[in-house]
């Protein structure tokens, strides 16, 4: 059974939690692979916010390419996005590892 200490400190853990979940909601990373020809900014939400593709690089002969760029800048940023809400709930729990918050 828990005390009011204990209570209190769950209260306030769930509350500094929907905190970071909420920064993290307008909170954006950015991963540019092939020298910066292809962006693609991803959100804390694990939203896809935009993909920046170099003219230069568009070519009906090499759409294969294209593609292949596309998919890694948007992987890319979806790691990036992941680390960035693994280390804030990180920060937020001390480290401990609870199961269920991603």
């Amino acid at each position: 059974m828990m005390n009011r200490k204990m209570m209190r400190q769950a209260q306030q853990l769930q509350k500094q939690m929907m905190k970071v979940q909420e920064e993290l909601e307008s909170a954006t990373v950015e991963a540019s692979v092939g020298g910066g020809v292809v962006k693609a900014v991803v959100s804390g939400k694990m939203k896809v916010e935009s993909i920046t593709i170099d003219p230069d690089v568009v070519s009906a002969e090499d759409v294969d390419m294209l593609q292949d760029l596309v998919t890694a800048a948007v992987n890319e940023g979806l790691d990036k996005a992941q680390q960035m809400a693994t280390d804030k709930m990180g920060a937020l729990t001390g480290g401990m590892n609870l199961p269920g918050l991603f």
